[in-house]
C-alpha cells in the first residue's frame, strides 16, 4: 500500500512561485509515474502535468514553461514547481501515483490549496 502526503500550498500573489511536494510512503519503484491535477472552484478536476517513470514530462499548454515536475528518488518525493503564477492557477492540487507495471494501480494525495491573488 502506498500513501501520498501533499504539502506546500498556500496564498501567493500573481507572478509569484510556489512548490508543492508529494511524499510517498510504501513500496515505490522506478516504474512509478507522478501526475498532478488541479480543480478550480466550480470546475472539474483537470490534468496539469506528469513525470513518467523513464523521465519524460508532459504538461498542459497553459502551464508549459511555468511549471516543472521533478522527483527526489532518495526521498520518494515529487515536486511541482509553479512559477509566474496567475489567478487562473488557483485551485486544489492533487498528486496521483501510477505504476506502468501494474495496470490500475493508482494512489491519490489529499490535495493542497493554491490561491493566487491578483
Amino acid at each position: 500500500q502506498v500513501q501520498l502526503v501533499e504539502s506546500g500550498g498556500g496564498l501567493v500573489r500573481a507572478g509569484g512561485s510556489v512548490t508543492l511536494s508529494c511524499a510517498a510512503s510504501g513500496k515505490i519503484s522506478r516504474n512509478h509515474a507522478m501526475h498532478w491535477h488541479r480543480q478550480a472552484p466550480g470546475k472539474e478536476r483537470e490534468f496539469v502535468g506528469s513525470l513518467a517513470s523513464f523521465g519524460a514530462t508532459d504538461y498542459i499548454d497553459p502551464v508549459k514553461g511555468r511549471f516543472v515536475i521533478s522527483r527526489d528518488s532518495a526521498q520518494n518525493t515529487w515536486y511541482l514547481q509553479m512559477n509566474s503564477l496567475k489567478p487562473d492557477d488557483t485551485g486544489v492540487y492533487y498528486c496521483q501515483l501510477t505504476n506502468r507495471g501494474v495496470i490500475g494501480e493508482s494512489y491519490w494525495g489529499q490535495g493542497t490549496q493554491v490561491t493566487v491573488s491578483s
